[in-house]
């Protein structure tokens, strides 16, 4: 591979907004791409997959460069020249890339990979607290997969079309996809793609959502004609789909605090023909206690650490910190012990995370469970999904069901 001027310039200075003003790396890479109408997509996937790479490779290679935190423009060509020597890569005559020690970054990163934390190119914190929660060799298996590169898998929209045509369909656009057992709607794509140019996709054929993800509204036991609340809805992944299991039958009231996240849901609504979900954006808590004894289902998929989906984020484990996780719980438990009031009497609320964690997961359902609240309720089943037996994110999800 040949490195190519305007295309490295574009990686350094994704680089200088991710590392050094806190930008979000999926945000900075969309405004990257718009850079140069000329990009192929083979020089739009290098600017993609290289900014990706060293974000993800943060710690790693900036010990191994030699370079601290806040990284000015020299430190961070110095990171891009460990990262293209790993890689193989010949360095071209660029003044950026003088005097780079190959040999010497090498017999470095050998030395470095003996060590978890740098191996894997965490934070100390990060790597204490995942071994005291998981255990030093399911913690090592697991943080080692989720630094693979996250598949695309697509949900597959049945009021619209059937697996099998909308693979024939996107086949006929040179883009190949497989069958995923245990995931019945899921179609993962052999190579990355722009799905989202396709006709298919504006016609609401699929959406993209992680196989782990679209266990959770399978978990919740919906059926057609019931009513059920999605409390921390988002953008609506898991509401439509929801909505999909329901066969357009019934109602899905989607709440979340944030209104531009619940607007992006009624245009993904419009589009996967999708017309039995309510938005309801929580402004108070008027809107949560209307709904008490109301809902059949419930699901809370609750905010949290997201350690699970840091495949599709490497940006998060320089951005996480000890004291948000903290946080975090208090808040899911907050959420549990307010939201399960919504659960009709003989109806199940299913909670869920994208975290790896015990402390996210199981424990809540427990200090749950020994509450006031969840007294009334009672343990059904849970399934941990971990990234190293998976292949997909990390995911909890814990089904319980009112008395």
């Amino acid at each position: 591979m040949r490195l190519h001027r305007n295309l490295s310039f574009a990686v350094i200075d994704g680089l200088m907004l991710i590392f050094n003003e806190g930008q979000y790396a999926d945000k900075v890479i969309q405004q990257l791409l718009k850079r140069d109408k000329r990009w192929g997509a083979r020089d739009r996937a290098f600017v993609a997959e290289t900014t990706y790479d060293i974000v993800r490779w943060k710690r790693l290679y900036a010990e191994i460069a030699e370079v601290k935190e806040p990284f000015d423009r020299d430190n961070i060509w110095r990171m891009f020249a460990v990262w293209a020597t790993l890689k193989g890569i010949k360095l071209p005559d660029w003044s950026y890339f003088e005097n780079t020690p190959t040999r010497k970054i090498k017999g470095k990163f050998d030395e470095l990979s003996k060590i978890r934390k740098y191996r894997e190119s965490i934070p100390d914190w990060m790597d204490e607290m995942g071994e005291k929660e998981l255990g030093a060799e399911l913690w090592t298996k697991e943080i080692s997969a989720l630094n693979e590169q996250a598949d695309v898998i697509l949900r597959v929209n049945t009021l619209q079309t059937t697996k099998e045509k909308l693979q024939a369909e996107l086949f006929d656009l040179d883009i190949e996809t497989e069958f995923l057992a245990n995931h019945p709607d899921a179609l993962k794509l052999k190579e990355r793609a722009n799905v989202f140019q396709t006709e298919a996709f504006k016609n609401g054929h699929f959406e993209v959502q992680d196989a782990s993800s679209q266990l959770v509204a399978e978990f919740l036991n919906v059926e057609p004609g019931m009513r059920v609340v999605d409390t921390c809805a988002g953008a609506g992944g898991k509401a439509l789909h929801i909505a999909t299991l329901m066969q357009n039958k019934g109602q899905v009231i989607a709440l979340d605090i944030y209104g531009n996240k619940l607007n992006e849901l009624k245009r993904r609504a419009k589009r996967n023909g999708v017309f039995n979900v309510e938005t309801r954006a929580i402004e108070s808590t008027k809107v949560i206690k209307k709904l008490y004894d109301k809902a059949d289902r419930v699901l809370i998929d609750a905010p949290c650490s997201g350690l699970g989906v840091l495949r599709r984020n490497p940006d998060a484990k320089w951005k996480l910190q000890p004291e948000f996780i903290e946080n975090i719980k208090k808040t899911q438990q907050e959420i549990l012990q307010q939201y399960a009031r919504i659960v009709k009497s003989g109806g199940q609320l299913v909670y869920a995370t994208c975290s790896i964690l015990p402390s996210e997961n199981q424990d809540q359902v427990t200090e749950f469970l020994k509450s006031e609240v969840g007294k009334d309720f009672t343990f059904v089943k849970d399934e941990k999904v971990l990234s190293h037996t998976s292949g997909f994110d990390g995911f909890y999800m814990a089904l319980i069901q009112k008395k």
